[in-house]
């Protein structure tokens, strides 16, 4: 039963991160919009494309065009999550039925379920409200978070992994959270101005052109009172200026986590420790070189798309160094 938990929280752990995958292919193809309602797609459990279907999602949505494409993978997108969901609900049943033999790790399956649970109405409320980018940004940081949680369910099932103690290296975790921190802040960058559609404000390299247009003060310009904010309704300086933070803050992610991944590598004594802080420092300069490649190709949406998986896979590395430099043997 054991292993079994553990190969389902595996599959879920993958299964999250093709969720975040389609979750950023579907915004940068513009397809967030793609069914007005929720969960159906225009009052069907998929896209509509008998004629008398779409007679009756014309008549029922009238100020809404039917864009199949957009529309698929819009639904495609809430199939993957849907099963997700209930990966995860099995994964909470499974933890309270074991709680009278070798407990499993009940209290985290249970986080992470209410989180999904969240994780769907903030999808309900993206679409209802047409696309609010305090609603965006927070749907994209929850699936970031539910994979999280679900790459540490796994970590805590594989306690084994671990074989030694290093006392060098738990003297590193403070650094290392701190550097975890500077990450999150610099996803949590990026899905605003995702949200924003800002990306495209901000070319050249290393600053922006019209840089002179930034300002602090725009940044406090929030997106509010809209009828729909699909393709963004912030003005360009704004926009502008939410692009070269995110830029900034990149930088200072580099030095804190570039730092904290250095200090584990060159203190660790074993194997395990050192190429988890290697995994963390590809990962690291690969993002930061897929960055710049997305501005200097004018951002490309396959490598734009790359750059979201390759967010969610370094904040799992990331996550894995910290409970490695914790965890006890």
């Amino acid at each position: 039963m054991e292993r079994k938990y553990k190969y389902v929280t595996l599959f879920a752990c993958l299964l999250a991160a093709v969720v975040v995958t389609l979750g950023a292919y579907t915004r940068l193809n513009n397809a967030g919009l793609g069914c007005p309602d929720w969960p159906g797609c225009y009052g069907f459990l998929t896209v509509p494309d008998e004629h008398h279907e779409i007679s009756a999602a014309l008549q029922a949505f009238p100020d809404s065009e039917i864009e199949h494409g957009k529309a698929w993978l819009e639904m495609i997108h809430r199939y993957f999550a849907g099963t997700l969901g209930l990966v995860i609900l099995s994964i909470a049943l499974l933890a309270l039925r074991r709680q009278t033999e070798k407990p499993l790790p009940l209290k985290l399956a249970l986080s992470i379920l209410v989180l999904v649970v969240f994780q769907a109405l903030l999808g309900m409320w993206t679409v209802t409200m047409n696309l609010q980018p305090f609603i965006v940004m927070g749907h994209l940081l929850g699936g970031f978070s539910i994979l999280t949680l679900l790459t540490l369910l796994y970590l805590r099932l594989n306690n084994q992994f671990v074989f030694t103690e290093e006392p060098k290296i738990r003297r590193q975790s403070r650094t290392l959270f701190i550097a975890l921190g500077a990450l999150i802040v610099q996803i949590a960058l990026g899905g605003w101005l995702a949200a924003n559609y800002a990306a495209p404000h901000c070319v050249g390299l290393p600053l922006c052109q019209n840089i002179e247009l930034f300002s602090l003060e725009s940044l406090f310009h929030l997106p509010v009172g809209a009828a729909n904010y699909e393709y963004g309704v912030l003005p360009f300086e704004t926009r502008l200026s939410i692009h070269f933070i995110h830029r900034v803050w990149a930088m200072v992610t580099l030095v804190f986590l570039g730092f904290a991944a250095c200090r584990v590598v060159v203190a660790a004594q074993s194997d395990l420790f050192k190429n988890a802080g290697r995994i963390v420092l590809f990962l690291l300069i690969t993002q930061v070189s897929v960055g710049a490649a997305i501005v200097h190709w004018q951002f490309p949406l396959h490598l734009t798309l790359f750059h979201n998986f390759m967010a969610a896979m370094l904040l799992i590395a990331t996550v894995r160094l910290c409970y490695l430099a914790r965890c006890k043997a």
